[in-house]
């Protein structure tokens, strides 16, 4: 059965850690002609004051650190609501199509998602502004309006990846033991304690997984909608980290240092786990 891993593993190795030893571009006047092992010219932390020094960083950083945020939150509550709720469905084919559907934006690439969200949010003829103008609003210009575009953004990229969480969280949902249901009904317990003791608890080790991936790939999973949600020249709006590291994507070594940046989430998920273990520890010590 380990063997069956064993091509998943390579192809991680090789595409996700092997390829980490060109992060040493960060510190090199990188000349492709040379090779990745040539003789290039060492700058030391040069390319690193450069991307600090731009004029839109501290403005990327602060919409990394707000889009991150909420992201994770939203990504985090509205698929185990979703979830709780989805099982309190009992028609089977109900239920199945509802999660297929919520299921179905997640395979969908932002190309496709960014053309149907322009169209619905247009401020003259998008259907969401024609809602708003029929019950007296003033119409939104959702990916115009500094105000708005920021919350536009998490809230389709919510949207758009909430179902494969539901499922995930729905799954563990599932595995619990069914005793502990007809328990919690003897004693009286209703819906929201049931959810708050038995459920909740027992997809904890679900959701303690996903923040940990979403921790770290929310910090740069901003490239593709922001691409396709705005124009650039016209609203630049949301520049994120990633989005920046485009404006001067010829030149290799300020790529690779604003890829080191992305470094901090990773290390403060390790100071996390290392506090938690060693509070675990401390625990059983006591214990």
């Amino acid at each position: 059965l380990h063997l069956m891993l064993l091509p998943g593993v390579l192809m991680i190795l090789v595409f996700n850690y092997t390829t980490m030893a060109g992060l040493i571009i960060a510190f090199q006047k990188f000349i492709p002609s040379k090779g990745l092992f040539g003789d290039q010219k060492w700058v030391g932390f040069d390319n690193f004051r450069y991307v600090f020094k731009l004029p839109g960083f501290s403005q990327a950083l602060k919409n990394t650190i707000v889009i991150a945020f909420w992201k994770i939150v939203l990504g985090l509550l509205v698929p185990i609501v979703f979830a709780l709720l989805l099982n309190e469905i009992r028609g089977r084919r109900f239920k199945k199509t509802v999660q297929t559907i919520v299921y179905l934006p997640y395979f969908l690439s932002w190309v496709v998602l960014g053309g149907i969200f322009i169209d619905m949010l247009s401020p003259s003829t998008g259907i969401v502004n024609q809602i708003i103008k029929a019950f007296g609003g003033k119409e939104i210009f959702f990916l115009g309006d500094n105000r708005y575009f920021k919350g536009t953004l998490i809230a389709t990229d919510i949207w758009k990846n909430f179902g494969y969480g539901a499922i995930v969280y729905l799954a563990a949902i599932l595995g619990i033991d069914s005793s502990l249901y007809e328990a919690a009904k003897i004693d009286g317990a209703g819906e929201l304690r049931t959810w708050a003791t038995i459920m909740i608890p027992g997809i904890m080790p679900s959701i303690s997984t996903i923040i940990i991936f979403d921790f770290i790939g929310n910090w740069n999973a901003f490239l593709w909608p922001i691409i396709v949600l705005q124009d650039p020249e016209k609203y630049p709006l949301a520049t994120a980290l990633q989005y920046l590291n485009g404006s001067f994507s010829y030149k290799f070594g300020y790529v690779a240092a604003g890829t080191v940046i992305s470094i901090i989430p990773v290390l403060l998920v390790f100071m996390m786990c290392q506090k938690n273990y060693i509070e675990a520890v401390s625990g059983a010590v006591k214990g």
